[in-house]
């Protein structure tokens, strides 16, 4: 059967061998030769490509992790390098001696090399290309991306890979310089950790040591999910007032685009951060701008790290200057006007409430019990005809209307949902809620119902209206800004049912909305120590850019009995489960100063910077959207004799 790799170039007699022997060190990568740099005799090293034949000249393309430059050589005058050169297969490692000409000015490219070539006068195979099984020089002919992960060292030759390595290794020296500046100490936390209930899914790491009351016993370390209490144990401490780390952390998560088993952010933690809102009490001395009185919760200070951080990011990376603050947005408004907890700002469909238009008219007696409330999304033919073709082709679960001359008026008497909510809705109510919504024969309307109080992540419309704005983006009907949307979300509930990564820990229980050690916003103690648990919200703050969450962090619990409480009356731990936190608890007890910090998403920050939709495209060895690594073969079986001496012992299959 034809395959696209039989046309791959076949490797060639000559020059089959790899080079050991000394050869010239090189002077310039591939990347570094411009004009000025004309008539000077050079070394160049790298990997050649596809040659382009002449009449009296071949050019052939020299690659480096730098760049291209442009070789020349000319077959009567030098045929030994001409022949060499045609003889060695693509993608071979070969070392250029030769001199730096000028193209002239019509055969001159844009670029850093595109004025120059390279007279060949010699060449050195280093190490032939016997075994290529794709080409990645050939962009346009790339294959799945399982076998590009398998042969990850050859994918990682294209440039659009190594440069995002390269813009990942340029942020972490931001990162690093900006903290050092504003006297941030790095420092390094252990990454074998106990077991603890603090959320996701962990990685066991099985020790040849066992219990010492039952040697058949074995024990574990789990690596870490984040360096949470590390962080917090070392600013409880005193020693460093500032912390921060550019960390690897680990959790046993479903694959998705976005995640992976192991990733990495920058983790940072800070000594004597405020509690609610700072500007309040001295409103009149230092006036605050609108986005600070909406930040009711404490943690300005490391809000101000971040924006300054991401500002710096974003000047020398992109070229583009941020706002100074941060637009900043409750929980509670980003799921009531976008559906969700992560709301991208790029676009409208913002969702309207039809039962604040409504809210005289008497209830089913189902629907008053519940609080359920009656929403919508209006698509105008007349102020967002970008989104209406979107809109008639989406599948969703929303009640859905495409409004005509002969339903602009009906629309509502007619609507199951309105219904099942409403008693004696008549034409008076239509005739308001049209009024309101400025409704017209080519709107289109999505309907849903919810709770009042809205939980979870993201809301039924709050579907539909990202779903649109994906479908009208791939019909090429709308083009988002360029401009990032970056948003602080506060507020958030402390406590959640509605979790599904945690029901595995939680086990129907209330568990953390952002994690156990958050400290609850200071005008909701009080319901906090009465058990109104589901009106509690957290000084919990996340960083949110163009509808994707890149950091989330929080002021934490510095009261040890308030930590004990949520712990065992609200989380409702064991005492083998709580074990893992005594030492905190012991920690906060010995005079641990208020504190509070952040980590922001490294990975799925940089695939945002370098313009891809996934994080593996930004990291050099990433695991598949599954967890396997096909280039390493991991994770792997291990024999029967190795488990033994961490006490496993493999579970018999029934079936033998």
């Amino acid at each position: 059967m034809f395959s696209r790799f039989n046309s791959l170039p076949r490797c060639r007699a000559l020059h089959t061998a790899a080079h050991s022997a000394p050869f010239p060190k090189r002077t310039h990568s591939c990347g570094q030769l411009s004009p000025k740099d004309a008539g000077s005799r050079v070394v160049l090293t790298g990997w050649l490509l596809p040659e382009r034949k002449g009449k009296s000249l071949s050019f052939y393309p020299l690659k480096d992790s730098s760049g291209i430059t442009q070789l020349t050589v000319n077959h009567e005058a030098n045929p030994s390098a001409s022949e060499t050169l045609s003889s060695i297969n693509i993608e071979s490692a070969v070392l250029i001696q030769g001199t730096v000409s000028l193209r002239p000015e019509y055969a001159q490219r844009p670029g850093p090399t595109g004025q120059i070539d390279v007279e060949v006068d010699k060449v050195t195979l280093l190490n032939p290309a016997s075994d290529l099984p794709f080409v990645p020089s050939n962009v346009h002919n790339l294959p799945s991306e399982d076998l590009r992960a398998r042969y990850r060292f050859l994918d990682l030759r294209r440039t659009a890979l190594s440069n995002n390595i390269k813009t990942r290794s340029r942020v972490s020296h931001i990162v690093r310089s900006t903290l050092h500046s504003q006297g941030f100490t790095e420092v390094e936390t252990p990454v074998l950790l106990r077991s603890s209930p603090e959320g996701a899914r962990e990685f066991l790491v099985p020790t040849r040591q066992s219990h010492q009351n039952d040697p058949s016993e074995p024990l574990f370390y789990a690596l870490q999910q984040s360096p949470q209490q590390p962080k917090q144990l070392l600013i409880c401490s005193g020693a460093v007032d500032k912390y921060f780390q550019i960390a690897k952390c680990f959790r046993d998560e479903d694959g998705r685009k976005d995640r992976q088993p192991e990733f990495t952010q920058v983790d940072l933690e800070m000594a004597f951060v405020s509690w609610g809102n700072p500007h309040s009490p001295q409103a009149a001395a230092s006036p605050a701008s609108e986005q600070d009185q909406l930040w009711n919760i404490g943690g300005h200070e490391v809000r101000e790290v971040i924006e300054d951080l991401i500002r710096k990011i974003w000047l020398d990376v992109k070229g583009i200057e941020l706002p100074q603050n941060f637009n900043v947005m409750t929980y509670y408004d980003a799921m009531t006007r976008f559906g969700s907890d992560k709301p991208d700002t790029r676009f409208g469909l913002e969702i309207i409430s039809i039962s604040d238009l409504l809210s005289g008219l008497q209830r089913l007696p189902a629907a008053a019990s519940t609080e359920e409330i009656l929403e919508c999304i209006v698509v105008r033919k007349s102020h967002e005809a970008e989104f209406v073709n979107a809109s008639r082709t989406l599948e969703h679960e929303a009640e859905y209307f495409a409004l005509t001359k002969g339903s602009v008026d009906s629309w509502l008497l007619k609507s199951r949902l309105a219904r099942s909510i409403y008693l004696d809705l008549g034409p008076d109510h239509q005739a308001v809620v049209n009024e309101a919504l400025q409704l017209q024969p080519g709107d289109h309307i999505f309907l849903a119902q919810r709770p009042r109080s809205p939980t979870g992540g993201s809301t039924e419309l709050g579907r539909v209206r990202l779903g649109i704005f994906e479908s009208a983006q791939q019909k090429g009907d709308f083009v988002a800004t360029e401009q990032p949307h970056f948003l602080w979300v506060t507020e958030f509930p402390l406590f959640t049912h509605d979790d599904s990564d945690k029901d595995f820990l939680a086990q129907g229980r209330w568990s953390s909305s952002h994690h156990p050690f958050t400290a609850p916003m200071w005008q909701d103690i009080d319901a906090l120590y009465k058990g109104d648990i589901e009106h509690v919200r957290g000084q919990h703050y996340d960083l949110v850019l163009n509808g994707v969450e890149i950091g989330g962090g929080s002021v934490r619990i510095h009261d040890a009995d308030m930590q004990d409480r949520i712990f065992t009356q609200v989380l409702q731990l064991s005492d083998r489960e709580k074990a893992p936190f005594n030492h905190l608890l012991q920690a906060l007890r010995c005079g641990a100063p208020p504190h509070g910090g952040i980590a922001l998403g490294f990975d799925r920050l940089m695939a945002i910077l370098c313009e891809t939709p996934s994080i593996r495209d930004v990291i050099a060895f990433p695991k598949t959207s599954g967890g396997t690594d096909l280039l390493f073969r991991s994770p792997a079986s291990v024999d029967e004799k190795t488990l033994v001496q961490y006490g496993i012992q493999p579970i018999q299959n029934s079936r033998k």
